[in-house]
């Protein structure tokens, strides 16, 4: 056994004494000795159920003959970090956790691993740490929320739902039958703060809203990141099947919690490791998934950034040619029209009923249940075939997914192409520069920004932010605002899986370093053409030399601290933001 380096021969004595010391029994010694990485903490709701969900790990782990051992890492909520400096630190606490859950293994020299996650940054820095240190491994991800409802003020909205719907804005009585966190509402910050300045809430209804939107623990209801890569981390094998979308209240992610600890110690029997897994097969299975569940356009970070942990590249086009022959098959909150929330996936057959229905194109791949994906995929059902459609009726004909190209992003941005109006599809606009998420955002609510116009925010990508922001503010308000169809938005900074409307993110190069949508200049055109992928800065070449001539690199915004050692180290978007690898510029 690997642990057997602390616990054998008459050399460990030290070790041995100070693992007694734990309250350890000698049987113990006998054993291996299962880690436990648990992202638990009592400020995410997708974190808070994790207590429970240890003791079922714990006890499977011992039903098979292990040893669990517990630690901790960090863990931040997007949704909590939104708004304000602490967005800063989101993209970045993915390495601090890929780090600690290295050191940890390795300084201990444990003999597998379970990774107990759920939430936005926390899932893609366990599977690198996985990949990374590369022994068996198994996760466990703890499960979507419960929708929202709120039927005891749907009846008092229907009036101003219908004048505020008449006004563009968007429609109250929705949001009041179905609610999901980061969709309908998201306290004064997002759509309320335009529905109550509107008149249409007044603050009572408001707090009802607050209270029904999140009604007990789990990651946030709908394709938000959190589920996404919960999804996906299903697709690419590293959880049982199931895991993906069972839900945080049910018996069922209990029961999962269990089967995981005790199948990591058949892991370590066969000394099956991740790299086995998450071959490129693997990657192009996972994407698949993705496109056809429209899912968050922050996988394009994360994918290739686990990929370059487990020495597979994956390169950013593979998301756009995928996308173009995988039909988007399921419309789950946060998309516009969307009627369907993590709870419909899971009782219409989740992650392995999507796979079924693509089955013709999934690649043959291992996975950590022992089961390869493809016998998985064909023994899988759907069982409703409107939240889960077939491939000749799906909601678009192509995946959620884009990968735009052009003198504005040589090296690639991204497009939830699902959430763009078609109207938006081509669009030609006026650029209004910000350099900084809050001054746009104050544009924005100021009505200062009009249709036609495209917004865009410079120097917020991973080096120029620092942290590669994520822009739910500015999107979130020029949806209340009535301009998603006649407003875009562009920047170096990244996207939530709410998004809405043409919203351009991850444009590589950066600004910062020296990308040329840092060269654009009030009053530029942009153009925008999400079916030809095609992005472009409409000035003349001369034009644009001269400018990239004058042009210097700005002082860092953060200059002590990990975000000035991130800032420093960290790579392009267009390879996924990791930091150990030439930095880009």
């Amino acid at each position: 056994m690997r642990s057997d380096i602390i616990k054998s021969g008459a050399e460990r004595a030290p070790h041995r004494a100070l693992l007694y010391g734990s309250g350890l029994d000698p049987s113990a010694m006998q054993r291996p000795f299962i880690a436990v990485a648990t992202g638990w903490n009592d400020i995410i709701p997708g974190h808070v159920g994790m207590r429970d969900l240890e003791r079922h790990i714990e006890r499977g782990i011992f039903a098979a003959g292990g040893v669990a051992f517990f630690f901790g890492i960090p863990g931040i909520c997007d949704g909590l970090a939104m708004g304000h400096r602490g967005m800063h630190y989101s993209l970045p606490s993915r390495e601090l956790i890929a780090d600690s859950v290295e050191s940890m293994i390795e300084a201990h020299q444990f003999d597998g691993i379970v990774l107990l996650t759920n939430c936005d940054k926390i899932t893609p820095g366990m599977l690198m740490a996985a990949a990374r240190v590369n022994i068996p491994s198994i996760v466990v991800t703890a499960g979507p929320m419960m929708a929202g409802e709120c039927a005891r003020i749907s009846e008092e909205l229907e009036a101003a739902a219908e004048k505020f719907s008449a006004a563009g804005k968007g429609d109250i009585a929705k949001a009041a039958r179905r609610l999901a966190s980061g969709h309908t509402i998201y306290g004064d910050g997002y759509y309320g703060a335009a529905w109550r300045k509107s008149g249409m809430l007044t603050a009572e209804q408001l707090e009802v809203l607050e209270m029904a939107a999140c009604p007990g623990m789990g990651s946030c209801q709908g394709l938000y990141t959190a589920n996404t890569m919960a999804c996906l981390t299903e697709a690419l094998g590293m959880s049982l099947p199931g895991s993906g979308a069972a839900l945080a209240v049910s018996a069922e992610k209990r029961r999962l919690a269990y089967r995981s600890g005790a199948r990591i110690l058949d892991l370590v029997a066969a000394d099956v490791r991740p790299r086995q897994i998450l071959t490129e097969a693997a990657f192009r299975n996972a994407i698949r998934v993705d496109n056809a569940l429209g899912g968050s356009s922050n996988t394009v970070l994360h994918l290739p950034a686990i990929a370059h942990e487990a020495g597979v590249d994956v390169p950013i086009e593979w998301f756009d040619e995928i996308a173009q022959v995988t039909p988007h098959i399921t419309d789950i909150l946060p998309g516009p029209t969307a009627k369907h929330a993590m709870e419909d996936l899971d009782r219409a057959g989740g992650v392995a009923a999507v796979l079924h229905v693509l089955r013709d194109s999934v690649e043959p791949a291992d996975t950590v249940s022992g089961l390869p994906i493809e016998e998985i995929a064909a023994a899988a059902r759907v069982y409703d075939s409107d939240v889960i459609r077939p491939l000749d009726r799906p909601y678009h004909k192509e995946g959620g997914m884009a990968i735009l190209k052009g003198n504005l992003a040589p090296d690639g941005a991204v497009v939830k192409a699902s959430a763009v109006p078609r109207s938006m599809r081509r669009f030609v606009g006026r650029a209004r520069v910000f350099t900084r998420e809050e001054d746009a955002t104050e544009a924005i609510l100021g009505e200062k920004i009009k249709p036609g116009d495209v917004v865009v925010i410079q120097y917020e990508g991973p080096r120029g932010g620092p942290g590669m922001r994520e822009m739910l503010y500015p999107t979130s308000q020029i949806y209340a605002a009535g301009l998603y169809e006649s407003v875009a938005l562009i920047t170096d900074g990244r996207f939530s899986g709410a998004t809405i409307g043409l919203s351009v993110g991850h444009i590589s190069p950066e600004a910062a370093s020296g990308g040329t949508i840092g060269l654009i200049e009030e009053g530029d055109e942009i153009s925008i053409d999400v079916g030809r992928r095609k992005i472009q800065l409409r000035v003349k070449a001369a034009e644009l030399r001269e400018r990239r001539r004058k042009w210097r690199p700005p002082a860092p915004k953060v200059t002590t601290g990990y975000l000035a050692r991130y800032a420093a180290q960290v790579s392009s978007a267009a390879t996924g933001a990791v930091m150990g690898v030439e930095a880009e510029g």
